[in-house]
């Protein structure tokens, strides 16, 4: 079994721990508490982080969007170097260790333009933590390499936080999702079987993964994973977005992964796998409630609310890399050219002390 694996095996406790922190009296809460007032009171309220953070950012923007309640979104490194902070933001970064050179950087510009920084982070000790004025802090031991509790609880947490805000999380929310994880969980031995079972893995193969609303987050995720993991080019994309001029590239044996929303656009995205497997693409679909002949692989969800579902729907595509490392003869590890957590600017490869290649 990989670290990896194990990773993605204790993911259903760590998230249902993160509910409780953030949702039962004591730090968690009254530290969340904190940052729902400071954005409630913000005219400016800026959502960022980089990396799988940046993908969290994504899962979270959709409550405040969904809800009139607009957020400037942007990725950490180009909001450090192409955002003016008026002072008086909000700014909610989101970064599991807090070491990332980028988010350093970006939490230092914040407080320098009198911005409140809500830093969403795993590590209590980390400069993000200690740079935030509301420091979250979310108590989950750090992934092994590949980020997988880091990401889905980070996720978690500034979800509840842009739900909260706009009155869309309480406890009966709070229990629906607990209640959905453990489904999920009792679920991976399934979706691990019919991973096995199924010819949609194929090692080196050119690959799609299309996904729509909060689901956008887990697309960009896994093509993350697939680089980092299965060290194998991919693209993440709208599903939308795919069908004005992406979609020139189909051809035989592609292969296309596609989350289905639990509510909005099903029969669009239904009908765009049925096209694609006529052109002879294979086609892997994500969601709750499919007909399990819409696609070559069909990965049943477990019922959450639609607006959540990123928080599972995750998890079927971290088993799919974890086993394509294993067929490609890959090991997903280890990191080759980048370390855990990218604290210097520039290049790929490891420098001396003179600033010179290794």
């Amino acid at each position: 079994m990989t670290r990896f694996l194990d990773d993605i095996l204790r993911q259903p406790q760590e998230l249902q721990r993160t509910i409780a922190h953030l949702s039962t009296a004591g730090d968690g809460k009254h530290t969340l508490d904190a940052a729902i007032t400071a954005i409630r009171g913000a005219r400016h309220v800026y959502l960022t982080g980089i990396g799988s953070s940046w993908h969290a950012a994504l899962n979270a923007s959709t409550f405040f969007c969904a809800n009139a309640q607009p957020v400037y979104l942007q990725d950490a490194a180009e909001m450090l170097s192409y955002s003016t902070i008026p002072a008086g933001s909000v700014v909610i970064i989101i970064s599991r260790s807090g070491r990332s050179v980028e988010i350093v950087q970006l939490a230092e510009k914040a407080r320098a333009a009198r911005a409140t920084i809500i830093g969403i982070t795993n590590v209590a000790g980390g400069p993000l933590a200690k740079l935030a004025q509301i420091p979250m802090v979310i108590p989950s031991p750090l992934d092994h390499a590949i980020s997988v509790v880091t990401y889905t609880a980070l996720a978690l947490a500034a979800a509840i936080l842009a739900a909260s805000v706009v009155e869309r999380f309480d406890a009966r929310v709070a229990a629906a999702l607990t209640s959905a994880i453990a489904e999920a969980g009792s679920a991976i031995p399934g979706w691990q079987q019919q991973i096995a079972d199924s010819n949609w893995l194929a090692p080196g193969a050119t690959t799609y993964f299309l996904a729509r609303g909060s689901s956008l987050g887990s697309a960009q995720e896994t093509r993350l994973i697939w680089e980092e993991g299965v060290k194998s080019p991919a693209t993440a994309m709208g599903s939308a977005s795919f069908r004005h001029g992406s979609q020139e590239i189909v051809a035989e044996g592609y292969r296309f992964a596609l989350w289905l929303d639990g509510k909005q656009q099903r029969e669009k995205d239904l009908a765009l796998a049925r096209d694609l497997r006529k052109l002879g693409a294979s086609v892997l679909l994500i969601g709750q409630n499919l007909p399990d002949d819409a696609g070559d692989l069909v990965l049943q969800l477990p019922s959450i609310p639609c607006d959540w579902q990123f928080l599972i729907d995750i998890i079927p595509a971290q088993l799919l890399a974890d086993k394509l490392a294993a067929l490609s003869g890959v090991d997903c590890d280890t990191f080759r050219f980048c370390s855990f957590v990218v604290e210097d600017d520039g290049g790929l490869l490891p420098k001396t002390k003179s600033g010179e290649l290794a």
